[in-house]
């Protein structure tokens, strides 16, 4: 894309929150995949769940110059453990960043990036982690991301690998 769309960056809104979720929903059948449960019942389902993480999850949207949502990236925060030198340790985890397909390469997804970052050092976390696509790998590394060798990974939801 040749020029890049003006776009607003910036936390959602209470009432912004279906809007928001609709997007995991379009990015679920942009993938081919036939979710399990109709549109309606997951924006209402997921807009609750939400609500009832808005301490620890927080939803950042891009929206057009029409007030349009056409991007979102989430920032989940956990709490560490307490040591000696801080009882109030939190870490992140940037999830579900996704841009409406006719959007893509206009840097919307680099500063939703960015402004996740930016809500993690207000919030005091120590470090963001980011499970990234092979596709999108190079989006986080342009945007503060690198490798660790201090990382690994488990993936619990599968038995026996």
């Amino acid at each position: 894309m040749s020029s890049s769309p003006v776009v607003e960056v910036r936390l959602a809104r209470d009432a912004e929150l279906e809007h928001t979720v609709q997007l995991r929903w379009l990015w679920t059948r942009e993938t081919g995949d036939d979710p399990p449960v109709d549109e309606a019942a997951y924006v209402k389902a997921a807009a609750e769940w939400a609500r009832a993480h808005a301490a620890t999850h927080l939803p950042h949207i891009a929206l057009d110059a029409d007030g349009t949502i056409v991007g979102m990236a989430w920032l989940a925060l956990t709490p560490r453990v307490a040591t000696t030198r801080s009882l109030d340790r939190w870490s992140g985890d940037l999830q579900s960043c996704y841009v409406l397909p006719e959007l893509r390469g206009a840097g919307i997804g680099g500063r939703l990036v960015r402004a996740v970052l930016a809500t993690a050092r207000d919030r005091g976390a120590e470090h963001v982690t980011v499970h990234a696509s092979p596709a999108s790998a190079r989006l986080y590394e342009r945007n503060g991301f690198r490798t660790s060798g201090r990382l690994l990974w488990a993936d619990v939801a599968v038995e026996g690998g």
